[in-house]
């Protein structure tokens, strides 16, 4: 079988280490890369250097993937749709729910693959934490709490931090929990001087009860992403910027200090930090896509569920411009 012609549209933070890993991946050739501000870190070497997605089409490519700002992922994938090619979209899929129907409705009614970068999903350390979720490992789910700060990204200026940052916690506790998101209530906070939020604190409630919170902002010189998944048998930390997973167990040894074991609620019991591989999140997101089209057998962050993580978004920044005032999801709109 011949390799897939990959193009790659938007050459910034994240665009460049798109090009780093397609251009080695195996079954595919990047063909072409294209940005209309240019090759600001140099990784298109030989490869046509285009503008517009219009020429990156007319390089008979099978698959693009798309990193521009989000204010332009409708017009990109769109144009996509209209020629036929698949996409894998960078995170949000666009930047609100109106349009993101749009490209979801663009592509199933073509038949083609489409995918939204949510790469947490493929963080060995969530993939451990579902797999053990999913064997019963916690038991009943009681609460899942994320922490994601860190330094402020001034090349994002089109979305504030819910849609930007906040959409891979969203995404991930639907994911791991396997549940969906039924009411959410947030506050935010406006301190760069900027339009959009840079901070938010955010409360959900799940559709088997599950209770989440996640604190998120661009305002922080500590970089953190950090969930901890709370069952009846004990505690997943999840750290995925060095992909551990660390298990914290219900204790079974009776606590006989009686003034200490008063405040203790559980008592601590034995805890384990897993080893297993830890590949590259974006290199296994990639060799994901790459199956889907080529097999079927890829797993892939739907467009329609990259639609939805959208909708909870947008819920958040509802909620927040009202006081913090719970918001519902109708859970029949989601498709995890």
């Amino acid at each position: 079988m011949a390799n897939l012609r990959a193009g790659l549209i938007g050459l910034g933070m994240m665009g460049r280490h798109h090009a780093r890993v397609l251009s080695s991946l195996e079954g595919v050739d990047l063909v072409a890369v294209a940005d209309p501000a240019g090759d600001t870190f140099g990784v298109a070497g030989s490869r046509p250097l285009l503008a517009t997605i219009s020429e990156l089409i007319e390089q008979r490519i099978d698959y693009c993937v798309v990193a521009v700002p989000t204010r332009f992922h409708e017009e990109v994938a769109l144009a996509l749709a209209s020629a036929g090619v698949h996409a894998l979209i960078e995170k949000p899929i666009s930047h609100d729910a109106a349009s993101s129907l749009r490209i979801v409705e663009a592509f199933e009614n073509a038949g083609l693959i489409g995918g939204v970068g949510h790469i947490e999903r493929y963080n060995s350390a969530i993939q451990q934490a579902r797999v053990r979720i999913g064997n019963g490992d916690l038991g009943d789910i009681y609460q899942v709490v994320t922490r994601r700060i860190g330094p402020f990204p001034g090349r994002i200026a089109d979305v504030g931090v819910i849609k930007d940052l906040a959409t891979h916690d969203v995404d991930l506790t639907t994911w791991v929990t396997q549940q969906k998101f039924v009411t959410v209530s947030a506050h935010t906070g406006f301190k760069s001087g900027r339009e959009h939020e840079d901070l938010v604190a955010a409360i959900g409630k799940l559709s088997f009860g599950t209770v989440t919170n996640h604190l998120v902002n661009w305002l922080s010189p500590l970089k953190e992403r950090t969930t901890v998944i709370t069952g009846e048998r004990g505690t997943f930390v999840a750290d995925t910027l060095t992909a551990d997973l660390t298990f914290f167990a219900n204790g079974s040894v009776e606590t006989t200090w009686s003034e200490l074991s008063q405040f203790r609620g559980v008592s601590e019991g034995d805890s384990i930090r897993y080893a297993f591989p830890k590949p590259e999140p974006l290199k296994v997101e990639h060799e994901s896509f790459r199956d889907a089209i080529m097999t079927g057998d890829g797993e892939v962050v739907s467009l329609r569920q990259g639609m939805e993580i959208v909708h909870v978004a947008e819920a958040c920044i509802q909620s927040a411009s009202n006081a913090g005032t719970a918001v519902s999801i109708p859970v029949t709109t989601q498709n995890q």
